[in-house]
């Protein structure tokens, strides 16, 4: 045995530290890495390059709402009725999607006020497949409109889902029609419909509800569209500008009223339920 050895064995060296996975974060933009706890602190917005990173919808409520709002039960649906299967069964994925959500589907529904103007927010999470749109978001979609009808209060939408959800096939297409419904039913009670567009917001989600706010919001850098850009290109055969399907170039064109910081979303809000609603709740 040589003499590191056995100084190595006769010293009572102490057990080494084990440190968290989940210490540190890497932003997708930047690729800096970032201590976790900050991040989440900071919204989940790079504090270096200001990337704003996906939100899930139980995190998108509670920096909108005001304490003590009401979650609305997801609405039972027929699951699976086309039997599909791809490379696995869509019982299979949803059942995935499950265990690694809160929820049962991709829409949650918030009842409450924003500093203290009564409002129903409904968000779309990206994590649970991609926010598909399949007949439990629409269904959703429809029951916050139903209860925004019924509070006579403004409705806002914050978006983000890659389309359609293909599993569920013509079903899914369905949900634009009967969403863009709720939507001109809000219209006809002289409600505010409000979207909050944010990163990614695609397919048939665009190509309904995610465009017929009174008032279209969107968070920075969110990239918007109804086709893929590549898609897009080999159509018409030209090249796209720099920046085509993002929020600032939306907004420089006329499709979006603003693009805002998520930390100013919640007092962007206020405001405009101020001005539209009028006096604040009792």
């Amino acid at each position: 045995m040589n003499w590191i050895s056995r100084v190595r064995n006769s010293l009572p060296f102490l057990p080494k530290r084990e440190t968290p996975g989940d210490l540190w974060v890497k932003c997708p933009r930047c690729q800096e890495m970032l201590f976790a706890q900050e991040y989440e602190e900071n919204l989940r917005v790079c504090p270096r390059c200001e990337h704003h990173g996906r939100l899930s919808a139980d995190q998108r409520l509670a920096q909108l709402l005001d304490e003590g709002f009401d979650l609305l039960k997801q609405p039972d649906v027929r699951e699976d009725p086309l039997k599909f299967r791809d490379s696995k069964k869509y019982t299979d994925r949803l059942k995935a999607a499950r265990a690694a959500n809160p929820h049962k589907d991709a829409f949650s529904v918030g009842s409450g006020e924003i500093d203290g103007q009564p409002a129903v927010v409904g968000v779309q999470d990206f994590h649970f497949m991609g926010g598909s749109m399949g007949m439990a978001v629409g269904t959703a979609f429809c029951a916050g409109a139903e209860r925004a009808l019924k509070r006579k209060c403004a409705y806002i939408v914050v978006t983000a889902a890659g389309g359609a959800r293909m599993q569920e096939g013509i079903l899914s297409l369905m949900q634009m029609p009967k969403a863009t419904v709720m939507t001109r039913r809000l219209k006809e009670a002289g409600l505010p419909y409000i979207v909050v567009l944010t990163d990614p917001t695609t397919g048939g989600v665009t190509a309904s509800y995610a465009m017929l706010g009174d008032i279209q919001l969107a968070e920075p850098d969110a990239l918007i569209g109804f086709a893929g850009q590549r898609v897009i290109q080999d159509t018409i055969r030209e090249s796209l500008p720099e920046g085509f399907q993002r929020a600032e170039y939306l907004h420089k064109h006329g499709m979006v009223d603003r693009v805002v910081h998520r930390k100013d979303l919640r007092r962007e809000l206020a405001t405009l339920l101020d001005y539209l609603q009028g006096a604040k709740a009792a």
